[in-house]
C-alpha cells in the first residue's frame, strides 16, 4: 500500500513538473508570438509616423527582440517559433534599413548646429579652431546644447560627448599657440557648466528610453 502512494505521489509530482514545463513553453511561444506581433505593426506604420519615433520604436525592439531570444531557449521544438525569429529579423532589418536611406543624416545635422555649417565632417577635424576663434567655438556648442537639451535622446548625448571631448583634445595643442589666460579662464567656466548639464540629462535620456521601451 506504502508501495503504490509513493508510486502515486511520484506520478502526481512528474505530472506537475510536466505542466509547468508546458506552462513555461507556452508562455515562450506567446512571448515569440507578440515579438512578431510587434514587428508587423511597426512595419505597417506610416513612414513619417516611423521617422518621427524611431528612436523608441528602435527601444523597443531591442527590449522585445532580447526576450524573444531567451524564451526560444526554452523551446524543445523551436524550428518552427526559430524560423518565425528569423523572419521577423529580417523584416525589422528591412525597415531599419530604409529607414536609415530615407532620413538625413542626423549627426551632421547636430554637427552643423553645434560648430556651424560645414565646419565638422566625419572626420572630426578641428584644425580651423585656433587661439583667436577658440573661445566662441566653446561658446557656440555649450550654449546649443543648453538650448535643446530637453530633446536630445541619449545617442544624441553620446555623440555630443564624442565632439566635446575632439574639441578639448583641440585646446590642448590650441593652449600651446598662444591662447590667452582670459579665454582660458572663459572656456573653464563653460567646460564647467557643461559637465552637470551632460551627466544628469543623458541619465534622463536614458531614463526615459527604457520607461518607453518598457510600455
Amino acid at each position: 500500500m506504502k508501495n503504490r502512494i509513493f508510486v502515486l505521489g511520484m506520478a502526481v509530482v512528474a505530472l506537475g513538473f510536466t505542466s509547468c514545463k508546458d506552462g513555461k513553453e507556452k508562455e515562450s511561444e506567446k512571448t515569440i508570438d507578440m515579438y512578431a506581433v510587434y514587428v508587423d505593426s511597426v512595419s505597417n506604420v506610416p513612414a513619417d509616423d516611423a521617422k518621427a519615433n524611431w528612436q523608441s520604436i528602435e527601444a523597443t525592439y531591442e527590449v522585445k527582440n532580447s526576450e524573444a531570444e531567451i524564451a526560444l531557449l526554452n523551446l524543445k521544438d523551436a524550428q518552427e517559433a526559430k524560423e518565425k525569429m528569423e523572419a521577423s529579423q529580417a523584416k525589422y532589418a528591412a525597415l531599419k534599413a530604409s529607414m536609415e536611406v530615407s532620413q538625413p543624416d542626423s549627426k551632421q545635422q547636430m554637427r552643423n548646429e553645434l560648430f556651424g555649417e560645414g565646419k565638422i565632417g566625419e572626420d572630426m577635424s578641428f584644425d580651423w579652431v585656433n587661439a583667436d576663434n577658440i573661445h566662441s567655438v566653446y561658446q557656440q556648442f555649450v550654449h546649443t546644447v543648453e538650448n535643446n537639451k530637453d530633446r536630445y535622446s541619449r545617442e544624441d548625448w553620446d555623440e555630443i560627448k564624442i565632439m566635446y571631448e575632439a574639441l578639448d583634445s583641440r585646446k590642448n595643442t590650441v593652449e600651446k599657440e598662444g591662447l590667452s589666460s582670459s579665454d582660458n579662464r572663459k572656456i573653464a567656466a563653460l567646460k564647467l557648466k557643461f559637465a552637470p548639464m551632460y551627466t544628469l540629462n543623458r541619465m534622463g535620456a536614458k531614463t526615459e528610453e527604457m520607461e518607453e521601451a518598457k510600455q
